[in-house]
């Protein structure tokens, strides 16, 4: 299966995305925010349900993890995520220190 991953960078609010595409068909996104005092913030991630489980979310996080040490590591930036369960493998795979846990909590009113 052809992935191709595209960066597209949002000057007005300093974000950067990547997008996958398999063909004409956006398959999933991630994002990350360069922000004040050399910090970068990993942002939101998501696979289309029917591509889930075939390598893009990884190859997404990669892409992003290959272009803040090409562009941020000499400059010491911290770069910090709030991430699923189900994430923290692969940032801890990345040396990331594993902080506070925080529980989502919702109420309908």
């Amino acid at each position: 299966m052809d992935i191709k991953i595209i960066h597209l960078k949002a000057n007005s609010q300093g974000l950067d995305t990547w997008i996958s595409m398999i063909g004409e068909q956006v398959v999933g996104h991630i994002y990350m925010q360069v922000q004040i005092d050399n910090k970068i913030k990993f942002l939101d991630a998501w696979v289309h349900p029917d591509f889930r489980r075939m390598g893009i979310y990884k190859k997404l996080w990669e892409t992003r993890w290959d272009y803040v040490n090409l562009n941020y590591k000499e400059s010491g930036y911290l770069v910090y995520a709030w991430c699923k369960e189900s994430s923290l493998p692969l940032l801890l795979e990345k040396n990331f220190e594993k902080g506070e846990v925080v529980t989502y909590v919702q109420k309908k009113i």
